[in-house]
């Protein structure tokens, strides 16, 4: 028999009463958003309902479109790292409707995408690029993202999806005008915060364990084979790498390529479409840095988004720093300074930068 965590469960499509104070009609494109487009992944109740929500889509992009998403904002990094926070900040915005983590469309259309095994047995892949995003393909996704933007009323959509930092390639290719928020945060923070997430959300079957790293550790297999290979400092240790078990290093090795990637992309793309954010600048100065948001996105400037980031951003509790392997730390201490050197208003790392 399957044991399933229910922590984090209570709370349907990231909504409570704080939520509905400050804006309640912002409800509609919430519960829109979880019940008709994101889908149920495999750590998670109600994948019964997948099946049904893919034909939906299906339907969907087939369908012109009564509405156009135009410059779709993509919040991107690593996992546990304030994506989901500040995706449900962005969706309190007037104009915005925000769709968390929605891999069950990104298989729908480009497909080869499912990671950690929730839609498809087949491996999936970390790399997309542009031969995986054909002309049909675009057309689908614009009108699904299309029908969102107008069944829910926004005029513009987040889409936070941590994992196209690795298939902005993809991303381009179906949106041209897509804009890019990277968001970063502490590599101890975000390893331990991945190690309770984890541990809490770990599922048994009969068969098979779900857990952060997928079915039996699908994702886990995919990073040490897709990615490792290309990060000079870590393929070294790729025969290592794949007997890690250890939730905490893992998260470490995940933290480090996707922060590297992310600062390669600062490089390659334009300004005017890339923003690197940092989380605890953003926990301990909301307005502020929210309003870097809108005026980097082309948002209205929206106080009662403002105030509603205020309300409910805080500093996140301090883990301490982690102590990693002697071959792993100063691969780790390179990329943590590498964010404090490349971040407008940085304070992750501070304590490696001292």
């Amino acid at each position: 028999m399957a044991t399933r965590s229910v922590t984090g469960d209570a709370m349907v499509a990231q909504i409570d009463r704080t939520y509905l104070k400050f804006r309640v009609w912002k409800l509609w494109p919430r519960l829109l958003a979880y019940a008709l487009f994101e889908g149920r992944p495999l750590t998670t109740r109600g994948q019964f309902v997948n099946p049904f929500l893919a034909v939906f889509h299906r339907i969907l992009m087939n369908i012109p479109a009564p509405k156009s998403a135009d410059r779709p904002i993509f919040v991107i990094g690593t996992g546990r790292s304030g994506t989901t926070i500040l995706g449900i900040v962005l969706s309190m915005h007037r104009d915005v409707g925000f769709l968390n983590e929605p891999k069950l469309l990104w298989h729908g259309v480009v497909g080869g995408e499912d990671l950690i095994g929730s839609y498809s047995k087949e491996p999936g892949q970390y790399r997309l690029d542009q031969g995986h995003a054909s002309p049909a393909k675009r057309a689908r996704f614009v009108r699904l993202l299309g029908w969102f933007s107008a069944l829910s009323g926004a005029s513009r959509v987040v889409d936070k999806y941590p994992e196209l930092i690795f298939r902005t390639e993809c991303v381009d290719a179906l949106f041209p005008d897509a804009l890019y928020i990277f968001l970063a945060r502490d590599g101890s923070q975000t390893a331990a915060s991945i190690e309770k997430w984890s541990q809490s959300h770990s599922v048994e079957t009969s068969d098979q364990s779900h857990d952060w790293w997928g079915a039996d550790d699908r994702k886990w297999h995919a990073i040490v084979e897709q990615l490792i290979p290309g990060d000079p400092d870590l393929a070294p240790h790729q025969e290592v790498l794949h007997e890690v078990t250890d939730h905490r290093l893992r998260a470490g090795v995940e933290w480090v390529l996707s922060m590297r990637e992310g600062l390669k992309l600062k490089n390659a793309i334009s300004p005017d479409r890339f923003l690197h954010l940092d989380y605890q600048s953003l926990c301990e100065d909301p307005k502020a840095e929210m309003a870097r948001i809108f005026d980097f996105a082309g948002l209205c400037h929206d106080p009662v988004c403002q105030e509603y980031a205020k309300t409910i951003l805080h500093v996140p509790k301090d883990h301490g720093q982690a102590e990693w392997p002697e071959w792993f730390q100063p691969i780790f201490d390179d990329t943590q300074n590498q964010l404090v050197q490349n971040t407008d208003s940085c304070t992750v790392g501070q304590e490696v930068a001292k």
